[in-house]
C-alpha cells in the first residue's frame, strides 16, 4: 500500500513540475538524428543544449518553387522539425505549396495544427468541411494578398483555379503537423482495406472500390 501511495505522489509530482521544465528548457529541446539513452519529448528525443549550433535553427531554400509535375499539379516543400531542429516542442511550422494551372492540393488533414494560408501569387479555391452532423462546407477565392484559416483536425483543400502558376506560404500550430491524405488513406492503406467495407461505407459497387484501391496515390507532401 506505502509503494502504490508513493508512487502517484511521485506521478503527481511530476506532473505538476512538467510544464516548469518545459517553459525553463523550451527553446533548447533540439531533436537527435541518434539519440541514445536520452529524454524523449513531444516526438522527438532531446539534444544536449551544449551541442546545439546556429544551424539547428536554419533553414534554405524556400524561394525554390516545388516540382508540380506530378497527378495533383501540386508540390509541399515543408520546414518542420524535421527540417530546423531547433522548432522541436515550440509548436509552429511552415510549409510552401507550388500549384501548377488547374493544380490542387487534395482533400487533407492535419491531426496536430491549425494552418493559416496566404496566397503569394495566383488564385485559389480553397475550403474545408466542419465535422459530424453538419458537414458544413466553408469556401472561398483567394487572391494574391489573402489570408485563410483551416482549423485543426478539418478537412481542407487548395485548387488552383488560375491560369498560371500559384504559390502559397502557410503557418501551421505544431512543429510536426502530420498530413492525412483522405483518398491515400482510405484507397490505398497498406495493406489493403477489405472492398466489400469500403464499397458499403461509401455506398459504392465493389468493383469501383477495387478500381480505386489498385490506382496509386500520389503523395505531394
Amino acid at each position: 500500500m506505502k509503494k502504490g501511495v508513493s508512487f502517484l505522489v511521485t506521478v503527481a509530482l511530476m506532473a505538476l513540475h512538467l510544464p516548469l521544465i518545459q517553459a525553463h528548457s523550451r527553446t533548447l529541446v533540439l531533436p537527435l538524428l541518434n539519440p541514445k539513452m536520452l529524454v524523449f519529448v513531444n516526438g522527438k528525443f532531446c539534444k544536449n543544449p551544449n551541442l546545439t549550433k546556429v544551424e539547428d535553427f536554419f533553414y534554405s531554400g524556400l524561394d525554390k518553387p516545388g516540382n508540380t509535375s506530378n497527378p495533383v499539379g501540386s508540390a509541399v516543400t515543408p520546414v518542420n522539425v524535421a527540417q530546423i531542429a531547433g522548432l522541436n516542442t515550440l509548436g509552429i511550422s511552415a510549409v510552401r505549396i507550388d500549384y501548377e494551372p488547374y493544380g490542387q492540393n487534395p482533400p487533407h488533414t492535419h491531426p496536430r495544427a491549425t494552418e493559416i494560408l496566404t496566397v503569394l501569387e495566383g488564385t485559389l479555391l480553397v475550403g474545408f468541411v466542419t465535422s459530424n452532423p453538419e458537414n458544413r462546407l466553408f469556401t472561398k477565392v483567394l487572391n494574391k494578398g489573402d489570408v485563410f484559416v483551416f482549423p485543426i483536425g478539418l478537412i481542407h483543400f487548395q485548387f488552383n483555379i488560375g491560369h498560371t502558376n500559384a504559390v502559397a506560404i502557410a503557418g501551421l500550430s505544431s512543429q510536426n503537423p502530420g498530413v492525412i491524405t483522405i483518398a491515400n488513406a482510405v484507397f490505398g492503406s497498406d495493406p489493403a482495406i477489405d472492398p466489400d467495407f469500403l464499397a458499403r461505407a461509401f455506398q459504392l459497387e465493389k468493383n469501383v472500390v477495387e478500381y480505386l484501391q489498385s490506382r496509386v496515390w500520389y503523395a505531394n507532401n
